[in-house]
């Protein structure tokens, strides 16, 4: 009922050998944890990645790795805050966080550098202003429809 045709296969053993020996391990290291899961993962000044097991073991993972560019204006915007090197922008000169590359801070949210409510108070006046630019004009067209009436 259909399938493959039945074959024959015939094994030469005579040139194999077989040797008996215990079960003898090399090395056999126990740290005395248990086998642990990712939690989650933090990443040092340094740019060293640290990542939080289930075992409570912390281990490192890799690094983090800073590029600096001759010519930043050069560096061609891919979107979402990604940036990818052109012939414009030179070669990456790529080093570890700290010294001449700048630091890696962890854990923060940059904040702006905008005086918030400085840029408010600006706001309002510009409103206030159209409002009452807006007014002139709207006063302007009354007198120009009473003068066309007379």
């Amino acid at each position: 009922a259909g399938g493959a045709a039945a074959m024959n296969i015939q094994l030469d053993l005579a040139g194999t050998t077989q040797f008996g020996d215990d079960n003898d391990p090399k090395s056999i290291v126990q740290n005395g944890y248990t086998s642990g899961s990712l939690l989650g993962f933090s990443i040092e000044a340094d740019g060293t990645i640290l990542g939080s097991y289930s075992n409570e073991q912390t281990q490192s993972l890799g690094q983090v790795v800073m590029a600096s560019f001759g010519n930043v204006e050069g560096l061609k915007p891919e979107g979402d805050n990604v940036w990818s090197a052109t012939g414009a922008s030179g070669q990456p000169l790529l080093g570890s966080p700290g010294g001449s590359m700048g630091q890696l801070q962890s854990n923060a949210v940059e904040a702006s550098n905008v005086d918030l409510s400085g840029q408010l108070v600006n706001l309002i006046i510009a409103q206030r202003n159209y409002q009452a630019n807006a007014q002139t004009i709207q006063a302007q067209d009354q007198v120009l429809q009473t003068l066309v009436n007379i």
